[in-house]
């Protein structure tokens, strides 16, 4: 695929984003337009971007609209070459996995007894309506580069698909780690839904919050309580 925007055009034209597709963010010349063509540029200027073209839409794919029973809110994809394949804290490649990732499944196994040594792609989540997002879609490649898209334009399009799984889904869970995610509490209507809201698995914050927090097995347990099958984390 050659351009962001070619992705962002096939990925409405497939049937698994007729939910999304229909939202106005979505709209010819609208704020997803705007910013895979500002994504575009920055290529056209001779950086290199994560993810892939065909990776840009992956957690919309995975998890149609209706389909959303949980949402984990990211910033922004891993800038290390190759590690990024468009779902939230989910990591590709080889080595070692980040390390907020690897707390996250370090909280995964002291709450629910699961996880040790699972891979780091979250694939499996987002098929069972885990919709893993981002704030914004894409970054620059590199070592110093994360944060550098979060004034692409994305903020406008995270933020439309919140709202829009907030207004749309009958029940789901929000899962905020971190001040810039739980920033994103005003768009969901908490009469409806469940917030889980923590300190950031990064080795920064996690003693200060995260570890402990139990979110699997909350989330699991509000979903029985709406009738809803457990998602196997």
């Amino acid at each position: 695929m050659s351009s962001y925007r070619d992705a962002l055009s096939a990925f409405l034209a497939a049937p698994e984003a007729a939910g999304w597709a229909a939202l106005p963010v979505f709209a010819p010349d609208g704020p997803a337009e705007r910013a895979c063509a500002a994504v575009d540029a920055e290529r056209a200027a001779g950086h290199v971007v994560a993810p892939a073209p065909e990776r840009l839409f992956a957690a919309l794919a995975l998890t149609p609209l209706e389909c959303v029973r949980v949402v984990i809110l990211g910033q922004d994809p891993y800038p290390t070459p190759g590690h990024a394949n468009g779902l939230a804290f989910s990591h590709v490649g080889g080595g070692a996995l980040p390390r907020s990732l690897g707390n996250i499944f370090r909280e995964l196994a002291d709450d629910l007894g699961t996880g040790a040594g699972r891979p780091g792609d979250l694939s499996d989540w987002a098929r069972q309506g885990v919709l893993l997002l981002n704030t914004a879609l894409t970054v620059r490649e590199g070592a110093t580069q994360a944060g550098s898209h979060l004034r692409l334009g994305w903020r406008a399009v995270s933020d439309a698909i919140l709202a829009a799984v907030s207004e749309r889904r009958p029940h789901a869970v929000f899962i905020l780690w971190g001040a810039p995610a739980q920033a994103k509490r005003a768009l969901i209507d908490e009469s409806r839904h469940l917030v889980l809201a923590s300190t950031h698995p990064s080795p920064l914050s996690a003693r200060r919050g995260f570890f402990g927090s139990q979110p699997f097995s909350r989330a699991n347990a509000w979903l029985a309580e709406k009738g809803e099958a457990p998602i196997a984390w």
